[in-house]
């Protein structure tokens, strides 16, 4: 088996200020540098900025005025097909903070759904992002049980 580990994740979005916000305020990811591809875009990092490795989030954006650029370099997209999670079911990330992110989630007006799974020691959060995909936040399952002691 080789030694992979998760590089980043990518997302084209007709919302890419929503989705932008979504992330930054959500999970805490700040907007670092980006090289100059021939298509808009941002790139969210978890992590010194310097660091190309922590841009964790690439959020990929459709100019409206000359689409081209993007379709020459990652191919062309329905934009109908951009909604949603499509065959990836969810995201997932591994955080601490429960009590502070359900109080943000609230702040926010965000919908989300909890669940625990007693055999993983988790508890779970999920939600769905700007363009529909599900997120799903992963806390230690104590966490949870210091907020209903």
């Amino acid at each position: 088996m080789s030694n992979l580990s998760l590089n980043h994740f990518s997302i084209r979005s007709l919302e890419i200020e929503k989705t932008t916000a979504f992330y930054s305020e959500l999970l805490g990811l700040t907007i670092g540098p980006r090289p100059e591809f021939p298509f808009p875009g941002v790139w969210l990092y978890n992590g010194d900025e310097n660091d190309w490795a922590n841009a964790v989030l690439h959020l990929i954006a459709i100019d409206k005025n000359d689409p081209n650029g993007l379709k020459q370099y990652l191919g062309e997209r329905d934009p109908a097909t951009l909604f949603g999670s499509g065959a990836v079911d969810h995201i997932a990330f591994f955080a601490t903070g429960l009590a502070d992110k359900l109080a943000l989630l609230k702040k926010m007006g965000t919908p989300f759904k909890e669940r625990s799974v007693p055999v993983l020691k988790l508890h779970q959060i999920f939600l769905n992002d700007p363009n529909g995909i599900v997120i799903e936040l992963n806390y230690p399952a104590e966490e949870k049980l210091a907020l209903d002691a």
